[in-house]
């Protein structure tokens, strides 16, 4: 039932996601979700394109995940992580071992995405303050890259596209370089390294890693790119001694058709981010891995690594993670991706005709149109509730990751919509 006092309150009081609080942006209220559709307070029904911001891969009400957070609230609900450990921690750091490239043998749990890469961040800092070398404490990123909204994340962010003209002079700063336009090793051109190559050789003496989003940069654009840039920025940082962090917190879990987008080049990090999907969306948790190396360097001398939050490794969020990684790894999960890209890539073919249209490029779960001009979000959003799915654009981006146990059915519908909402931007 529809409360338009609650929606008024909404407006006045809660401050929403990149939104002005003097033009706040259209909200609907969901009052309940089941699979992959999110029910309105109207009794509207949406099918879900976006997986909650990538992460309801599992869709929603799952009855094991459900069954896993009344269990173990049934034990604890939380408890510090200072001093004690609990089960669930420890299965779940025996599954992320198990199933992350050689050698991350090191988990470090965290509340998010973000805070995952700036510990990520304060790892390759500490690590080369412990071996006496301070100097080493830039970082080298690719363009159009998103790492996350809080200080450090921001600032190996795309320096366009992200915030930095907003914090100018506060953030730290970094070196960018130039990131690949090859989308697959087929079309793959050695002159895609020269950038890259040239600001490692120039800089490394106080280079302290490499962050880069593998495979396919997210919020960013939804950019594509060849496993060779990969593979051969892993052989640089191995030539300068640099360390290399992969952030897989958009593309971990399956996402890209691969357990881990790193795989598509077979290649490890140093350091590896995981959020997003680690709970099936249930709750905010993350973590990121290291490697004996790193981790015995940090730990010289009795060193500490400087980071703790509260709520590190909560009971609860470890035994959903444990359940929804579970449930992805017990099913045909590769198959099913593929079967999603299938779906997506034939639902969206018809928008690469579309005058307003300028690519369309689908890659495991991940379907995007990209258009010629930039979207008014809150008309767009509003077309797309009207045809009955939720898809958030962003920018020229129109784009769906839908949680894996979309239906054909409803692949087909869902991309319908979408063909049928840009072309009428024509």
């Amino acid at each position: 039932m529809i409360d338009p006092e609650a929606l008024d309150y909404d407006r006045r009081h809660i401050w929403h996601p990149y939104t002005s609080p003097t033009q706040p942006l259209p909200v609907y209220q969901v009052v309940s979700a089941d699979g992959v559709r999110l029910r309105l307070d109207d009794g509207r029904e949406l099918v879900d394109g976006m997986s909650s911001w990538w992460c309801a891969i599992h869709g929603y009400n799952h009855p094991v995940l459900n069954e896993a957070l009344r269990r173990q609230a049934s034990r604890m609900a939380h408890v510090m992580f200072g001093g004690l450990t609990h089960p669930p921690a420890i299965e779940l750091a025996r599954k992320l071992v198990a199933l992350t490239p050689e050698p991350l043998e090191k988990v470090f749990f965290c509340d998010s995405g973000s805070v995952a890469v700036e510990v990520a961040i304060k790892m390759a800092i500490q690590y080369w303050i412990a071996l006496q070398r301070a100097e080493k404490r830039r970082l080298l990123t690719i363009r159009h890259g998103y790492h996350g909204d809080t200080f450090a994340a921001m600032a190996v962010s795309d320096p366009v596209t992200g915030m930095h003209h907003r914090f100018a002079g506060i953030l730290a700063q970094h070196y960018f370089a130039e990131a690949p336009t090859s989308r697959s090793d087929l079309e793959w051109s050695e002159a895609e390294m020269i950038s890259f190559r040239s600001k490692l050789t120039d800089h490394h003496s106080e280079i302290a890693a490499v962050i880069l989003e593998p495979i396919v940069q997210g919020a960013g654009g939804m950019r594509f790119y060849a496993p060779e840039f990969l593979r051969q920025v892993r052989q640089l940082c191995d030539q300068y001694d640099v360390l290399l962090i992969a952030d897989e917190i958009a593309t971990g879990f399956g996402r890209t058709g691969f357990l881990f987008a790193c795989e598509h080049a077979g290649i490890a990090p140093d350091i590896m981010c995981l959020g997003k999907a680690i709970t099936g969306g249930y709750l905010s948790f993350a973590a990121t891995l290291t490697t004996e190396k790193v981790s015995q360097a940090i730990g010289r001398d009795g060193g500490v690594f400087m980071h703790g939050p509260t709520f590190m490794a909560n009971p609860l969020a470890c035994a959903v993670a444990n359940a929804s990684i579970d449930l992805l790894i017990q099913a045909d999960w590769q198959a099913n991706i593929r079967r999603i890209e299938a779906g997506l890539r034939r639902g969206l073919e018809p928008c690469r005709g579309l005058p307003s249209v300028a690519d369309v490029r689908v890659m495991g779960a991940i379907g995007v149109v990209e258009l010629q001009q930039e979207v008014d979000m809150a008309v767009m959003q509003a077309q797309f509730v009207a045809q009955g799915v939720w898809v958030r654009p962003f920018g020229r981006l129109v784009y769906t990751m839908p949680p894996y146990v979309i239906s054909d059915d409803d692949i087909a519908f869902l991309t319908r919509q979408m063909v049928g909402v840009v072309a009428s931007l024509a």
